[in-house]
């Protein structure tokens, strides 16, 4: 399964992250599928606005990608990198497009992986470069775009 599906709640995103996650972020809004589902960040705790969106963003592929899954269909090992960033402004709104790619592995292939890794990686004839290579032919890659409202950054 590569195609997920996009998160649709009628709970406020913030008790969901808070519910998921155990953290408390300051926004509102949407899960930032399009400029009209946008995330509203309200107040980054003095983070970094870049560092601040990546953690919403990993906690959305998450969920996506893992949380409302069955077992079978779950991905580990989720990490999603920018790869490109847009500043747009509309009258008195100031959005940040960003574009992840996201990566993750069938979370039993991880396992499998992790476990192959512990169990050979001192021994002499265990091929190294083979084992990556085949956990990077395992990964699975999504280019995703999310939507920040930043304009009530404080």
């Amino acid at each position: 399964m590569s195609d997920f599906q996009t998160i649709k709640s009628s709970d406020p995103i913030k008790e969901i992250i808070k519910s998921a996650f155990d953290i408390e972020l300051s926004l509102s809004g949407g899960w930032g599928y399009t400029k009209e589902l946008a995330t509203i960040i309200q107040d980054s705790k003095g983070m970094p606005i870049d560092q601040f969106e990546h953690t919403f963003a990993t906690m959305r592929a998450y969920i996506e990608m893992n949380m409302t899954l069955t077992k079978e269909e779950r991905y580990g090992s989720i990490n999603p990198h920018e790869i490109k960033r847009e500043e747009i402004r509309e009258a008195d709104l100031v959005y940040d497009k960003v574009t992840y790619e996201v990566t993750g592995m069938k979370e039993d292939l991880y396992a499998f992986f992790i476990d192959e890794y512990k169990a050979n990686s001192e021994k002499p004839d265990f091929d190294l470069a083979d084992h990556f290579n085949r956990r990077k032919e395992a990964t699975l890659k999504r280019t995703v775009e999310h939507w920040f409202e930043i304009s009530t950054v404080s």
